[in-house]
């Protein structure tokens, strides 16, 4: 048997933050040395950034280097960055509070199509290995006493280091971390520990808010007594849909085939989402606080758009094919129909858009009541494209069949994505001719994707990064509207005056103003400068 010789913790730790620096965090340095310029002052400010995370590193690691504390803290460490190493190189993926947020309300389904041989790797060689070696490893600590004071030390020379880096090379080491402060979301494991902390944090502030209610006071305007039909309006809740791909919006491949041939449909060009990613974007675009006053905790304890419309006295369904509506839906009725055993349209454990107009007309034939109905698609999810539609819509070829993007050529990645959108304009055209049809009960539909993705550009895939650095293929969203003729004289909207106006600034902010001021319902929260149809109503009522 191997005896190996017991080494001290500073040793530990060193070696420790030397490879936590080093092995985890292959795109962070790939992003400093691309941001830095080839020279001798390129070079010192490397080297500097590099002794300046790893005296940060050591410190914090020399603080829990204490017996039964630093081989679980530090397996822990190895196991997690593994995984997370694997997104950021794989994904270009920046972790903050939000994309923490993402991942632990994702759902089963999703994390499934994440899973691959190559993060089986990454967290064998990068995770396990380390891990086996260092619980074979004695570590020989000193008497208390004597062990804090080695700490101690350690702790000063780290700061003392950082003292003369900063002093040697500030005002270059201040220049780039002030001008990117990208950097900080991409040191591994920092980032997800800061992350988890915030995340942990809300949660906490949110537990203890008390829960707010907002629109008591709505109710139908006197104009529904002239309605002489019941009404159905359906919106829907797209998913990944980034605009600059929609064949309709003037995308350079036609994704949008069905729908460009639907009369009265109005295609507006410049909407943009509240969030990047399903777990800030949903709330925030059913809530009355609007991008820049969003918070997640405020949100969590306070009613929105549905529960306003409910109260009113409108029927509200949510009807789900994805992870779920981050709590959006929580006080109406909630149809689940992602895990139905359909065998044309779920396999599984997931299934196609096309199980939302599931029993939709027989729906329609009973409807005895004003009904707001909300359909939230799996639309473009990614990183698996090629999952989310029929073979029969597989337009564009080859497609990327893989889960590891950075395998695939960004030809077929784009192609797997188009066909997304090619799915997704049948859906969504077949739910428009299921309306047209309808004689009974006016009928309208809004759709709008909950944000964009990335698709390789900037190095980046998927979607979640931080808002202030996302690029505009996360936040430039598609939104669609069609009401049929009877709708429009029965809640008095002009679809010719919104053709006019669709190329106006929109955004996930109008949703609650515009649906309430669409659905005529009074209410003080209603805020009629956010209500994007209001210049475009009011012209037929007197017709």
């Amino acid at each position: 048997m191997l005896n190996v010789k017991a080494v001290r913790p500073e040793l530990v730790t060193l070696l420790a933050s030397c490879f936590l620096l080093l092995g985890f965090n292959a795109t962070l340095w790939q992003h400093v040395f691309s941001i830095t310029e080839f020279d001798g002052k390129g070079l010192a400010l490397r080297v500097a950034f590099g002794l300046l995370v790893f005296c940060i590193f050591n410190i914090f690691l020399t603080l829990f280097a204490f017996r039964r504390v630093l081989k679980p803290l530090l397996t822990a460490l190895f196991l997690i960055s593994a995984g997370v190493a694997y997104f950021t190189n794989e994904y270009g993926v920046m972790i903050d509070a939000g994309m923490f947020r993402n991942f632990a309300e994702t759902n089963a389904t999703e994390v499934q199509g994440l899973l691959s041989l190559k993060l089986g790797l990454y967290l064998l060689l990068l995770g396990a290995v380390p891990s086996v070696l260092l619980w074979k490893t004695p570590i020989n600590y000193r008497h208390w006493p004597r062990e804090l004071l080695s700490k101690a030390l350690v702790s000063v020379a780290c700061v003392a280091v950082l003292g003369a880096v900063a002093m040697i090379n500030y005002q270059g080491l201040s220049s780039m971390l002030r001008n990117h402060h990208e950097l900080r979301l991409m040191v591994v494991p920092s980032n997800y520990i800061g992350a988890s902390m915030g995340y942990l944090s809300e949660q906490v502030v949110s537990a203890q808010r008390p829960f707010v209610k907002i629109g008591e006071d709505a109710q139908r305007s006197p104009r529904w007594a002239s309605h002489q039909r019941k009404s159905l309006t359906v919106l829907v809740v797209g998913e990944s849909a980034r605009a600059e791909n929609f064949g309709l919006l003037g995308y350079g491949r036609d994704t949008t085939p069905q729908l460009s041939k639907e009369n009265g449909l109005i295609a507006f060009s410049d909407v943009h989402s509240c969030g990047t990613e399903t777990a800030v974007s949903v709330p925030c675009m059913f809530s009355n606080m609007g991008r820049k006053d969003y918070n997640a905790s405020q949100a969590k304890n306070q009613e929105g758009l549905l529960d306003v419309l409910q109260r009113s006295g409108l029927q509200v369904i949510w009807r789900d094919n994805q992870s779920g509506c981050k709590g959006t839906c929580d006080r109406v009725t909630l149809q689940d129909v992602s895990n139905l055993q359909d065998p044309l349209l779920c396999a599984n454990h997931e299934c196609r858009d096309e199980i939302l107009l599931q029993g939709l007309q027989s729906f329609i034939d009973n409807l005895d009541q004003d009904t707001v109905l909300v359909l939230h698609q799996m639309g473009s999810h990614g990183p698996e494209y090629f999952k989310r539609y029929p073979k029969a819509f597989e337009k564009f070829t080859p497609v990327c069949e893989s889960n590891a993007l950075n395998n695939c050529s960004r030809e077929s990645i784009v192609n797997a994505y188009d066909n997304t959108l090619v799915y997704t304009d049948h859906v969504l055209a077949t739910l428009i001719d299921l309306l047209r049809k309808q004689s009974r009960v006016d009928t309208a539909m809004l759709y709008l994707s909950d944000h964009g993705e990335s698709l390789g550009e900037y190095n980046l895939f998927l979607h979640g990064t931080p808002y202030l650095l996302a690029p505009d293929q996360q936040k430039h969203v598609p939104m669609l509207a069609w009401f049929s003729d009877s709708y429009q004289k029965s809640f008095a909207v002009d679809p010719q005056c919104l053709q006019k106006e669709r190329n106006a600034p929109l955004s996930q902010d109008n949703l609650f103003h515009s649906m309430l001021g669409l659905l005529q319902v009074d209410t003080k929260v209603y805020n009629a400068q956010l209500d994007m149809f209001a210049g475009c109503r009011g012209t037929l009522a007197n017709e």
